[in-house]
């Protein structure tokens, strides 16, 4: 089975993160195939709106930190494929709904809140673990979480790595709407439904002017990410994080 599943139908077009049995964590493939769907949108007049999910129980757990010395394949590479899903959701122009099943961790959770949309599931959560593994914020998640629910509350998330539920997400304004599990599926049908029957250009000329509005700070973001993540990188504490990730065990950062 492909890592990212595509279907369209009514004008929906459904891109389903799919790998369940790893949490849907980005392989280099789903990485480039989310990003050139995303991308190819504007020569395609029958989608009418995008609907990113996650196959199984998560919408993403981030970045694939699993196997033995995983931080031997991380380099800049990796975080360019993030920014590059990150500006095709952006840049789509048809309205991108993240329909967030479970949790969004990492740069899951950075392709979540730079969609237009977002529908969460009552289960779901979001959660910014880089430091958990000596790594800062990307996917320019250091902007859009906090051009969402301010530097205090970013703050938090970012250096603490705690997980914020669905029901305080949607208090602090990081999604636009809470559903019950039971219900989720139809709800964000119904939604993707009532959009795709919308005006597609006054939808894309809003969404342009939103966002650069609110997200003018975005591609500087990135680029303060991509510098910051590439020196961690090659740090110490980043090969012990992601051991420790490996070991289920809690890291020893020594500041090296």
């Amino acid at each position: 089975m492909p890592d990212l599943l595509s279907s369209l139908a009514d004008g929906v077009l459904t891109l389903t993160l799919n790998r369940p049995a790893h949490l849907n964590a980005f392989s280099e493939e789903m990485s480039a195939d989310l990003a050139t769907e995303l991308e190819t949108v504007a020569s395609r007049p029958e989608v009418r709106v995008v609907v990113v999910t996650g196959a199984g129980d998560a919408f993403s757990a981030g970045a694939d930190i699993s196997g033995t010395d995983a931080h031997l394949r991380f380099d800049v590479r990796a975080l360019d494929r993030a920014n590059r899903m990150v500006r095709a959701v952006i840049g789509c122009p048809v309205p991108v709904v993240a329909a967030v099943n479970g949790v969004a961790a990492g740069v899951g959770c950075s392709i979540a809140l730079a969609s237009d949309l977002v529908v969460a599931s009552s289960s779901a959560s979001f959660l910014l673990a880089f430091s958990r593994i000596g790594l800062m914020p990307d996917g320019g998640s250091s902007m859009l979480v906090a051009a969402s629910i301010g530097r205090a509350r970013a703050m938090r998330m970012a250096l603490l790595a705690e997980p914020l539920s669905a029901a305080d997400a949607r208090s602090a304004g990081l999604v636009a709407e809470v559903v019950d599990d039971a219900s989720f599926a139809a709800s964000v049908a119904a939604l993707a439904t009532r959009l795709a029957a919308g005006p597609p250009l006054a939808f894309a000329a809003t969404k342009k002017a939103v966002n650069a509005a609110t997200l003018v700070e975005l591609d500087a973001a990135l680029e303060r990410e991509r510098t910051g993540q590439t020196v961690l990188l090659r740090t110490a504490d980043v090969a012990e994080g992601m051991r420790a990730f490996t070991d289920r065990r809690r890291p020893t950062f020594r500041g090296e």
